[in-house]
Parts: C-alpha cells; sequence; structure tokens
C-alpha cells in the first residue's frame, strides 16, 4: 500500500520518538510505501525550523536517508473534493487524494469527521492496531 504521513507524525517520528512511532514507520518502510508531498515537507520544514531550530540538522539527516515516494502539492487545487475544517490541512488530504494514496496517517483531530472512501484515514495507534503484525511466540 501507498501511505502518506502528515506533517504531525513526521513531526512526532523525528523529534518526539516513541514505540508506536517506530513500529509504525518500520512497518511502513518494510511492508508500504512511505509518500510525502511536497506541502508536507514544506511545512515540516517551516515547524521545525520555527519551534525546533536546533533540530533542523536531524531533519535533514532523516530526510536524507528517509526512501519515499515524493509528489508534488499544486499550487491549485479543486476546492470542492472535501470540505474540512482548518484549510491549512486542505492541501494534505488533496494530495493524498489526487495521488491515490491508500492510508493518510495523522494526528490531526480536524480529519476524524471526514468521511471519504479512499484514502483510509488513521492515526498512528489506528494503523499499528490494524496493520503492524506483532511477533506471536
Amino acid at each position: 500500500m501507498r501511505i502518506m504521513l502528515d506533517t504531525n507524525v513526521l513531526i512526532s517520528s523525528i523529534i518526539f520518538k516513541s514505540e508506536i512511532m517506530n513500529e509504525m514507520l518500520a512497518s511502513i518502510l518494510k511492508d508500504h510505501r512511505l509518500v510525502l508531498s511536497s506541502f508536507v515537507i514544506n511545512e515540516l520544514k517551516d515547524v521545525v525550523q520555527r519551534k525546533f531550530e536546533g533540530r533542523f540538522a536531524d531533519l535533514d539527516r532523516f530526510l536524507t536517508v528517509l526512501p519515499f515516494e515524493f509528489v508534488y502539492t499544486p499550487d491549485e487545487m479543486d476546492e470542492g473534493l472535501f470540505e474540512i475544517r482548518d484549510e491549512k490541512d486542505y492541501p494534505v488530504l488533496y494530495s493524498a487524494i489526487v495521488e491515490d494514496v491508500d492510508i493518510l496517517i495523522t494526528g490531526d483531530k480536524d480529519f476524524e469527521d471526514i468521511d471519504i472512501e479512499k484514502p483510509e484515514i488513521l492515526t498512528p495507534n489506528e494503523f499499528v492496531s490494524k496493520y503492524v503484525q506483532t511477533n506471536v511466540n
């Protein structure tokens, strides 16, 4: 499956590492295809520069070694595909829809009320619970 991560999930993966984030990312990289949009990458750089200035080198290293498919988020988008409370979140889901991504992983509550067939919108915990195979002895 092609899986896109939202900015907040990437920040958590880089800055606030946790077991769930590590499991999620390891599973995506092993069993699926990671997709990142130009909008998310640009937003990620802006947030890290603004809030975690000392971690910008970590971000560069992370993105340099992370294998992902890059997709472009157009500046002009069809505004009628769905409704979302925060208009700044529109490009994230728009990119996932037009690029035919299977799953969008986000921690943003504004995505909870969106009812679309594809992509499936999940939190990191939901993704791990549903798709990550645990080793049972």
